[in-house]
């Protein structure tokens, strides 16, 4: 049976537990998983417990960053976000912005050649960022911090830098920013006459399933993805690192209708 856990400020109410015991159940594999709720004053020695009694673990907001000195070295797009979310072996990998793009793939989301308005420049974003750009979207990112946008905008050349929020035509717009969780649930970071222009509104929060956000949108008319679809994608493909597996993205959306179909 494999130890494992999740690290973050505060998982209480996290879904990781209950998604990586599913999937990895469906690949053969039985596993213990703990949520590590830990203080800042505590992250040191919680780190350094995980690293030596488990067999691997996931970490999330806001440690993606602080965990990188605790390891031997990071591969794949963990070297290029500069942010960890997988940890096996004293190996960082960062598997989000995978779970990303599969979760726009299996909505029938296509967004080469078209304008995307990424809203928030923190850890996700930045992933949510490359990936679309890869994907070959245009993309603009707005924060209200804007010296992380801009550092984001440096980094990967392609995004643009937007001052201001204002209804333009976007094919989509990705919520990265967090409001509308927890102390802000009840808001959204943009208002009605934003979303009334755009065809399709992605939120990366999966709790509330349908955040504020997300209820303007539906409300327009537009299709609505919450982010649900990319926390399973992400812990399947962090599964697969567990066990030395090729990842199959046909797998993994069978995976996800039945975790969805066992839910309800």
């Amino acid at each position: 049976m494999l130890k494992l856990a999740v690290i973050g400020k505060d998982v209480s109410k996290s879904d990781s537990g209950r998604m990586h015991t599913f999937i990895l159940r469906g690949l053969g594999r039985d596993c213990s998983y703990e949520l590590m709720s830990s203080s800042a004053e505590d992250f040191d020695t919680n780190a350094k417990k995980l690293l030596a009694e488990y067999d691997a673990f996931n970490v999330t907001i806001p440690y993606k960053l602080d965990i990188i000195p605790y390891l031997e070295r990071t591969e794949g797009d963990a070297v290029t976000f500069g942010a960890v979310n997988t940890v096996k072996g004293g190996i960082g990998y960062n598997t989000d912005g995978a779970g990303f793009s599969l979760m726009l793939k299996n909505n029938g989301i296509d967004p080469a050649g078209r304008k995307v308005l990424v809203l928030g420049a923190g850890g996700a974003g930045r992933s949510v960022v490359k990936k679309l750009l890869d994907a070959g979207a245009e993309v603009y990112l707005y924060d209200l911090k804007k010296e992380n946008a801009r550092e984001v905008c440096r980094e990967f050349a392609g995004a643009k830098l937007l001052e201001k929020v204002a209804p333009s035509p976007y094919y989509a717009i990705v919520n990265v920013t967090g409001v509308g969780m927890h102390k802000t649930e009840g808001l959204s970071p943009v208002g009605g006459d934003v979303l009334a222009a755009c065809e399709v509104a992605v939120d990366l929060i999966y709790y509330p399933r349908k955040s504020e956000f997300l209820r303007i949108a539906e409300s327009l008319g537009k299709k609505i993805v919450n982010g649900e679809g990319m926390l399973f994608y992400q812990a399947y493909y962090a599964d697969c690192i567990y066990l030395g597996r090729a990842p199959s993205d046909a797998e993994a959306k069978a995976l996800f209708e039945k975790y969805q179909e066992e839910r309800q």
